[in-house]
């Protein structure tokens, strides 16, 4: 089997005002896959498995190396994020996108599968 990548979606009421934060905001490169309808690059990711009464659901992190900074470069772009909680796994802050979801960013406390190297499923 030849895994190559991820791809996450994420379910959006304003999906055009989602697209132009990503790009504008945070500065994701992006391809155009037809339309307008961009795609776009993410960071390096892991995946974990957490305990849950329903299967099938899932969230989407990121990570950064210093949360605070993280804070004041999105307020300086007029983007809230609620306040940084302490968790035993890391530095956590939410923000709300355009489109009414949120996401997770957080400073990991944890090792990282990423910095394992680049050994793919199976290797």
């Amino acid at each position: 089997m030849m895994i190559i990548g991820a791809h996450v979606v994420i379910y959006s009421r304003d999906a055009e005002a989602d697209r132009a934060f990503f790009r504008d905001v945070l500065g994701f490169p992006s391809v155009d896959a037809g339309g307008g309808w961009l795609i776009f690059a993410l960071p390096p990711a892991e995946v974990a498995m957490h305990p849950h009464d329903a299967s099938g659901q899932a969230e989407l992190y990121l990570m950064c190396e210093d949360v605070e900074a993280l804070v004041r470069e999105l307020a300086a772009k007029a983007v809230p994020c609620s306040a940084i909680a302490d968790e035993p796994w890391g530095r956590l802050t939410h923000l709300t996108l355009p489109g009414g979801g949120r996401i997770g960013i957080y400073q990991p406390r944890h090792p990282m599968a990423i910095h394992q190297g680049s050994r793919g499923p199976g290797a």
